[in-house]
């Protein structure tokens, strides 16, 4: 991967050109406007169209005189010389903001009822599924999904290294929402690093531990052993923590931070302290999943980032050393992650229209049933539609007016046929919408 270029000191530029760069503010608007909007950092910016009085340079120092006056916010966080990060929230993150909150605290599964009760169940395992491999594949699991698949649904043990790094970040997606009404602490933590790593180290006992002086020197590199990040010394990690930690669990306080925003920045800290010998992506991701569950955006249950993040992960990447050369400014990681987020949730849109397509056409099929009376199209037409209903001979007498043995009549002959599924509860039966039903009217 390209380390991006050094980008031009603005703060000389500007000492130099006060006063051109004043008088030509307004004609540089639009392209300050588009550079915001995509928020761009130098080596993309400098390809823009610029107006003929103003060169790339004056420009970038105007551009990043804009975005330091703005209301930039500072986090516990800082680097190696001591130097907090910051971050601020340009027009384009609060348009996403505004769309997350309309969808992703679950108004979206409200508008759309068709994805319920073993459905919703199947939607979050293939969800949860497409996490655990795609996350554990963006730190060099080296196995297909197809393969993946077939290990987490059949539920036999890892045969591998890759298979077993997917199967521990499955294992410690679904026992996050076990610990979303706890506050984030170092055991906490240190739990999730040790679901994640376990028997994937070549020194076990580093599993669910910081790292530490004795572990050596610790760097991330790129696939051409180019160094990517230097992680700052062990000596900080616990009291760096110790503040992501009172950073995740502030609710309340004077500086109101966006519940998601605040989730990416967890993602970005624990990433850039990196405070375990390997894992620290996965684990940093868990924790975003974990954090936004907690805050009760629950949608995001049905979301798997990482897939989105793995289709664009120079991007990723390139978002972590945006922010680690352009001073510190974590807006390029929050700005690629709220596009993902937003991809993520597209998709589920796309996923929910195709589901009520395809209870429609069920629908439609459901007239072409000859051997079905109308009594029993109805009863599968309400199944369609709301596949939690408990159907029993009580229910659909009363609904059509029919004679008891009617009404046992029609429900075991759906049953007979595979449309619904008949328990016992006691000495009654009831009926329940049997899986994959609008397949089974074809």
């Amino acid at each position: 991967m390209k380390i991006p270029e050094k980008a031009p000191d603005w703060q000389s530029i500007l000492q130099e050109n006060k006063e051109s760069l004043f008088a030509h503010l307004k004609v540089m608007e639009p392209v300050i406007k588009k550079a915001d909007s995509e928020y761009l950092y130098w080596d993309k910016f400098k390809y823009l169209t610029f107006p003929p009085v103003v060169t790339p340079e004056k420009a970038w120092a105007a551009l990043k005189l804009s975005r330091v006056i703005r209301s930039v916010k500072s986090i516990p966080l800082a680097d190696r010389e001591g130097r907090n990060f910051t971050y601020w929230i340009p027009d384009n993150a609060q348009k996403a903001l505004h769309f997350l909150d309309q969808n992703i605290a679950g108004q979206i599964l409200i508008d759309e009822p068709v994805l319920q009760s073993e459905e919703k169940q199947r939607y979050i395992l293939k969800s949860i599924i497409e996490e655990a491999i795609t996350s554990s594949q963006l730190e060099g699991a080296a196995t297909t999904r197809v393969v993946a698949k077939e290990m987490l649904r059949s539920g036999r043990p890892p045969r591998d290294h890759a298979e077993r790094m997917i199967f521990n970040n499955y294992i410690t997606i679904t026992r996050i929402r076990d610990h979303v009404h706890e506050p984030l602490s170092t055991e906490l933590l240190l739990e999730f690093h040790r679901l994640i790593s376990k028997e994937t180290l070549e020194t076990p006992e580093q599993e669910g531990r910081f790292r530490r002086a004795a572990d050596g020197d610790i760097r991330v590199y790129d696939e051409k052993d180019q160094v990517l990040h230097t992680p700052p010394p062990p000596e900080i990690i616990d009291e760096s923590i110790r503040q992501l930690c009172n950073f995740a669990n502030e609710e309340g306080g004077e500086e109101f931070v966006h519940p998601v925003i605040r989730g990416i920045i967890l993602h970005f800290w624990l990433a850039y302290l990196h405070p375990f010998v390997d894992g620290n992506g996965r684990t940093a991701r868990a924790l975003f999943y974990w954090f936004l569950l907690k805050r009760k955006y629950w949608l995001f249950e049905y979301l798997s980032i990482s897939r989105i993040i793995r289709r664009a992960s120079i991007q990723y990447y390139r978002s972590f050393l945006y922010t680690e050369t352009d001073d510190r400014d974590i807006t390029y990681f929050i700005m690629f992650h709220l596009r993902a987020i937003k991809i993520a949730v597209d998709e589920l849109r796309l996923y929910l229209q195709a589901k009520q397509k395809e209870s429609r056409n069920a629908l439609q099929l459901l007239r072409k049933q000859p051997h079905l009376n109308h009594r029993q199209r109805a009863l599968l037409a309400s199944a369609l539609k709301h596949p939690d209903t408990i159907f029993t001979f009580t229910t659909h007498l009363r609904t059509h007016g029919v004679v008891y043995q009617t009404a046992r009549a029609d429900l075991l002959g759906l049953h007979a046929l595979g449309l619904l599924e008949m328990h016992k509860s006691g000495k009654k039966f009831h009926f329940i919408t049997a899986p994959d039903l609008a397949n089974k009217l074809r």
